[in-house]
């Protein structure tokens, strides 16, 4: 493993950062590879943008699914930590659930393996139980 190698996964974490938080859905499914490893873990009846996803289309989806049905609020991350091609960032960030205008806010951990250049493993953690009671209505 290689301090480069190291340096470069930081780098695309960071600029996929970015890119989300400018909603550059282009730019963000440039990230990953034609084929990819996703999943976010959750209630996919409740929250259709959740669960597995292994290419780009499916990726770009979800971004899709998630800008229609939630509003950001605030986010911040705390901590990139990168070792050759694996990195994890930790954050928390709070969003407003269009379908119930509740506000869900949630801790997360994102965990993202890079090859060649992109993304091609990508696991998202969040309080699913809040995101939950953040979507039904009160």
């Amino acid at each position: 493993m290689s301090e480069t190698q190291t340096i470069q996964t930081r780098e695309i974490v960071q600029n996929f950062y970015q890119a989300l938080a400018n909603r550059e859905l282009q730019k963000l499914t440039g990230f990953f590879a034609e084929q990819t490893d996703w999943d976010i873990p959750g209630d996919q009846e409740l929250a259709p943008w959740l669960g597995k996803r292994e290419n780009k289309r499916q990726i770009k989806a979800f971004f899709e699914l998630l800008w229609q049905n939630t509003e950001p609020v605030t986010a911040q991350i705390e901590h990139i930590l990168a070792e050759g091609d694996f990195a994890v960032a930790t954050g928390h960030f709070s969003s407003k659930m269009l379908r119930s205008s509740q506000i869900y806010s949630s801790i997360f951990s994102a965990h993202f393996t890079i090859k060649n250049g992109q993304i091609v493993r990508y696991r998202f953690l969040e309080d699913s139980n809040g995101l939950v009671e953040a979507l039904c209505l009160p």
